[in-house]
């Protein structure tokens, strides 16, 4: 398969990049910071390489020509003061790229603050929420709502488990277990998974679609 991947050398992308190559997909590799790629990845052969901005038309347009599906693991920086209007501008122009280039798949990679609790409040609302995050995890959220509307593009969000960073990445289980609004709990409690785990769910998913039009979330 070809596969567009937005947001490719970051935390999250450069996983999902490593994942498509084992499984030997062919991809554009799309960012703005391409030298921070592993550098594996940088010449593998199955890997192109595009530099651009995923919020301008101009410069994303031409890297999802002959695409069969896009992963978009956008951000619009964690450090960026304007983040919430960089993530909405950003993955904005991405959805309507992918629709003007005639591609249907869209896999999106948002995060775990719009999953809900057992009281139905999403979790980016509650006042234990992370003030370092509620930028993105907002403009995630919001995201979410506005895709929810486009019914043309067969289109997937994917909120990882709460617990879902670097502290947690290095360990491949080869398992998880999936939800749709609520995060999944293990035996302890705990919501987890690793950045290798979430990054086979994500592969799984472009393979042998279960969640179109719908969001999930992926959890030991």
């Amino acid at each position: 398969m070809h596969v567009a991947l937005i947001g490719a050398s970051g935390f999250v992308g450069s996983h999902i990049l490593a994942e498509l190559v084992t499984r030997g997909h062919e991809v554009t590799a799309i960012a703005r910071h391409l030298q921070n790629l592993p550098a594996p990845l940088k010449t593998h052969t199955l890997v192109h390489l595009h530099k651009a901005d995923a919020s301008r038309e101009k410069e994303l347009a031409p890297a999802l020509e002959a695409e069969d599906a896009v992963i978009s693991a956008f951000n619009g920086g964690w450090t960026n003061p304007d983040l919430y209007e960089a993530y909405m501008e950003g993955a904005t122009n991405i959805e309507q790229s992918v629709a003007a280039a005639g591609i249907k798949r869209l896999i999106v990679i948002g995060g775990a603050g719009s999953l809900y609790d057992n009281s139905g409040h999403q979790l980016v609302d509650s006042p234990d929420f992370p003030k370092a995050f509620f930028a993105g995890a907002s403009a995630a959220r919001d995201y979410l709502h506005q895709l929810q509307k486009n019914t043309t593009l067969d289109w997937t969000f994917v909120s990882p488990a709460i617990e879902m960073n670097k502290t947690t990445a290095g360990v491949r289980r080869g398992h998880y277990r999936t939800g749709l609004d609520h995060p999944v709990f293990d035996t302890q409690g705990r919501s987890a998974i690793s950045i290798e785990d979430l990054s086979m769910a994500i592969v799984d998913e472009l393979e042998h679609p279960r969640f179109i039009r719908q969001r999930f979330t992926a959890a030991y």
